[in-house]
């Protein structure tokens, strides 16, 4: 049985690590540490947390974007996320690019979330949905 709690605990994380990984260059003297620190990060949530999460994924991708292999869960992690107080969304256009029947004219992506947990697709610039939420 899936911890929800320290799932999203984890998740969030994980997303934190990379935000903060993103904001570094190579050039910086933190930037290995952090590097390795996130890599580490994202093993232990894919041992921890893969298999329910590529259940969910596949689930997801059968409904929308049946043409597209089921990735790893840490792939799912957008390159950018809004942080507000509240919650940490996938900025715009952000997370693995799919095809989407419904959405054949625009660029369709799903991520993963915290905040609660959550797979986000969105579709162009006007279209976002959270399409499996963990519970």
């Amino acid at each position: 049985m899936i911890d929800i709690k320290k799932l999203d605990e984890d998740l969030t994380a994980l997303v934190k690590a990379k935000i903060a990984l993103s904001k570094l260059t190579y050039a910086d003297n933190d930037y290995d540490k952090i590097e390795e620190e996130l890599h580490d990060l994202e093993d232990d949530f894919q041992e921890n947390y893969g298999e329910y999460l590529e259940e969910a994924l596949a689930d997801v991708h059968d409904e929308f974007c049946p043409d597209n292999d089921v990735l790893l869960p840490i792939a799912y992690l957008a390159d950018e996320y809004v942080v507000t107080e509240d919650t940490i969304d996938v900025a715009p256009g952000h997370g693995v690019l799919v095809e989407a029947d419904d959405f054949a004219s625009s660029k369709v992506t799903l991520a993963l979330a915290p905040k609660p947990t959550r797979i986000v697709l969105q579709a162009g610039n006007d279209h976002k949905e959270v399409v499996w939420k963990a519970s």
